[in-house]
């Protein structure tokens, strides 16, 4: 996931600016010890929209990092480890000098983070020179990982496999003729969107498509052209706030299609922003298994004690959060501290996560690529499976 995209020019300056401070520092170990001695603690970022439109995505995470954090610091380890959480409200132009000092003056070894690509994209340069690991819980872009980083992992499937999860799940599951899609102009947005429309026009699905801006809040204009259409499904590339303004207009407009939206539009606020009548039967996708009704195991495990922790139930990406800040902690334990041998032991790491297996491929990507389905019911979320196995109520 990631709201807006930076402008080019403003990020290359950036980045330059960045990488004239990061020279005296390149070859910083990071350690953060005292002294010149044996190192006792080290710092560990978390960067993502805290108190943006979009946060009810990126807290869960955080607090599923800060539970893994605080669980093994709790051990009284060799080593403790101290979250520093940088707020970018998902905007890449306040994520970079966030980086800049996560880097040069709070000296972070790792970085759990980036939440969202547009972020993620604007600060990766600065982050690989500066020598910082970073794993993202919930940054979907495919382009991420053609960026030829090396200190950059993500623990989700990509958009290139969201997109057709989605897609392909719709066309099983309704047999549609015509489709709609449909994003604001953020960086993630568009992506799945386009993922989106690659895999409805491969499945034979005449598609027709529409953009607006993602700070508009009269979306009459693409209501229209979506009623002219009569489409059999709609698909919306965006996140909850934009998603249940636009799905709440679409059903006063008149327009009845099977409504779905992927990763970013996964929270009650897309119910509440849409009104539960008009959100009834919207399909949402998402490379997460958030553990709804886990009755035994890890799952189970993991909500009880995230329930304790924080007073809620685990929402989107908790429990990748948690498996993020679990592959740093595990490289720490190894003996790791500074972030190039925090890296290269992500190169290797392998371990049963609560949310997948966690391993990551040599361009940072996951080994694991799963798409759940989950569909609003009763005014609710409900998980219906695997994107292969659901089946719409």
């Amino acid at each position: 996931m990631r709201p807006k995209i930076a402008r080019f020019g403003g990020v290359v300056a950036a980045g330059l600016a960045v990488t004239l401070t990061l020279a005296g520092c390149a070859g910083s170990s990071n350690d953060n010890s005292s002294g010149g001695g044996d190192v006792t603690e080290i710092k560990v970022g978390f960067m993502g929209d805290l108190t943006g439109e979009n946060s009810a995505i990126v807290i869960p995470p955080r607090d599923g990092a800060k539970m893994a954090i605080k669980e093994y610091n709790d051990k009284n380890p060799k080593v403790k480890i101290t979250l520093v959480e940088y707020d970018s409200q998902g905007k890449p132009d306040q994520a970079t000098p966030l980086v800049q000092k996560a880097i040069s003056s709070d000296k972070i070894s790792a970085l759990i983070g980036p939440a969202f690509s547009g972020e993620s994209k604007a600060v990766g340069a600065i982050l690989e020179q500066g020598k910082i690991p970073s794993v993202s819980p919930s940054a979907t872009n495919p382009g991420l990982a053609k960026n030829g980083w090396t200190y950059w992992h993500r623990v989700v499937a990509n958009d290139d496999d969201q997109g057709p999860g989605v897609a392909g799940f719709l066309v099983k599951a309704k047999s549609p003729k015509k489709a709609f899609v449909l994003s604001d102009d953020q960086e993630y947005s568009v992506g799945l969107a386009d993922a989106f429309e690659k895999e409805f026009k491969a499945k034979g699905v005449t598609v027709q498509r529409d953009k607006f801006s993602k700070d508009a809040s009269d979306y009459s204009s693409t209501v229209s052209k979506v009623k002219a259409a009569n489409p059999d499904v709609i698909a919306f590339g965006g996140y909850y706030a934009q998603g249940g303004r636009l799905l709440k207009q679409l059903r006063d407009g008149g327009v009845t299609a099977t409504f779905a939206t992927g990763d970013g539009s996964l929270d009650a606020q897309l119910v509440s922003g849409a009104g539960a009548k008009a959100a009834e039967g919207a399909v949402i996708g998402c490379p997460c298994k958030i553990p709804f009704g886990a009755a035994e195991g890890p799952l189970k495990t993991f909500k009880d004690n995230f329930k304790a922790a924080t007073g809620n139930e685990p929402a989107i990406y908790a429990t990748e959060g948690y498996d993020a800040a679990t592959a740093i902690i595990k490289a720490v334990e190894a003996g790791n501290t500074t972030g190039e041998k925090i890296n290269e032991f992500l190169k290797t790491v392998s371990f049963e996560g609560i949310s997948k297996p966690i391993k990551f491929k040599a361009n940072g990507e996951p080994e694991s690529n799963e798409i759940f389905v989950y569909e609003v019911k009763s005014g609710a979320i409900a998980l219906l499976g695997s994107a292969a196995e659901a089946k719409l109520s």
